[in-house]
């Protein structure tokens, strides 16, 4: 496909394959394994598939492969990998790449199940993690020591929209070897630049943006092709981590509306939090694209957008939370995030549950702070029933 695309276009034609029929949509090829013409192809086959040749569902497929080449084409990575969520592509990137006794440092400002992969699956293997404030950069410097494997953030933290600055963590961990695995979640394909920036391994799950309309799990992993085809796709493919066709087939119908539709939210995001900021029933309002960001101009030069999503701390507590979600009509109370229908989910209760008070305290995670993902209503709607909610506190 041409390199000289836009990206609305590449979101709808990269890597599009089609059959004898010429069908104009995608084809779902729903099936587990292929038939080969011959023994003697079948044996080539397990020796060297080729670049549209398929083996088994697990391994790869038509569908999976257009849905992988369209994202690593707009990602601007060489390859990818797709996984059958977006923990499966978090956990298969960081389990495929290291080993006993390797190091690996994080951020602290983590969603919940990436920290327990952290803290408790791969320290159970010999894996040596060291948190950092992602947002001290002399911090990174401090734990990134020569023989540090890889370093993991999300480049905007799940909930409190924590900024990593990818290009300043990303010359720390090269000059020690170490690979950038960053979770781009929050800062969608669309708004993020983090390979030019310096990531290696970028991760997603496109249960989020991608597919955007609440309907299917999803992750990818997106990297160069040696990491792609010779770390994570040996790993994932004998763990059995990878996305189903039909699920392939979902995501690509969504991406091409994905730039639209972030856009759109962003937007809407902004409309909103310019409106709910200095209301005297919040604590505060956290919005990249607010000057009162404390990282403000890092968002403006690292993804040109405040993004979809935000956060706020309403007085009073859970009690108060609760009876401002209870409240909303339009909006959504759900757990999930980058859907067409507007969500608001209580981090303290759910999400981060799990995390010890001390670490909610450290977080910022407190009782008070609802998360909200802006979908495609008319913000104008949306504000109205924020509004209601916060006039219930």
């Amino acid at each position: 496909m041409s390199k000289e695309w836009k990206t609305r276009t590449q979101l709808v034609h990269e890597g599009s394959r089609r059959s004898q029929y010429g069908e104009m949509a995608e084809a779902i090829f729903l099936t587990q394994g292929f038939a080969y013409d011959s023994a003697e192809a079948a044996e080539a086959r397990f020796i060297k598939a080729g670049d549209d040749e398929f083996i088994y569902a697990r391994y790869g497929n038509p569908t999976v492969r257009m849905f992988e080449e369209r994202i690593a084409a707009i990602e601007g990575t060489e390859d990818a990998f797709a996984t059958a969520s977006g923990m499966a592509a978090v956990s298969g990137a960081l389990t495929a790449m290291l080993k006993a006794g390797d190091h690996v440092v994080s951020s602290r400002a983590l969603f919940g199940s990436c920290l327990y992969i952290l803290e408790e699956v791969l320290t159970r293997y010999g894996v040596q993690v060291t948190f950092v404030d992602g947002t001290d950069l002399a911090a990174w410097e401090k734990a990134c020591v020569l023989g540090t494997k890889a370093v993991f953030f999300e480049s905007m933290s799940n909930p409190t929209l924590e900024l990593i600055d990818i290009e300043a963590v990303s010359r720390i961990a090269h000059k020690v070897g170490a690979l950038v695995v960053v979770d781009n979640v929050f800062a969608t394909p669309i708004f993020s630049r983090a390979v030019e920036q310096g990531a290696d391994v970028i991760v997603y799950s496109t249960t989020k943006h991608v597919d955007g309309q609440g309907r299917a799990l999803g992750g990818v992993i997106c990297g160069t092709r040696d990491f792609i085809r010779k770390v994570a796709e040996p790993y994932l493919k004998h763990s059995g981590g990878s996305m189903s066709p039909f699920t392939a087939w979902i995501m690509l119908n969504g991406m091409a509306t994905l730039d639209l539709r972030c856009r759109a939210m962003a937007e809407a995001a902004a409309k909103i939090a310019a409106r709910l900021e200095g209301d005297a029933r919040l604590e505060r309002v956290i919005y990249p694209g607010l000057y009162s960001h404390p990282q403000a101009d890092l968002a403006a030069r690292q993804l040109g957008s405040g993004g979809t999503m935000v956060t706020f701390d309403i007085k009073g507590g859970k009690d108060a939370a609760f009876r401002f979600m209870n409240a909303l009509e339009i909006i959504k109370i759900s757990n999930n995030l980058g859907d067409a229908k507007t969500i608001a989910t209580h981090p303290y209760t759910t999400t981060h549950q799990r995390l010890p008070e001390e670490q909610k305290v450290q977080l910022g995670i407190t009782p008070g702070l609802i998360r909200l993902s802006v979908g495609l209503e008319d913000p104008d709607d949306l504000i109205g029933d924020l509004m209601q909610g916060l006039a219930a506190v």
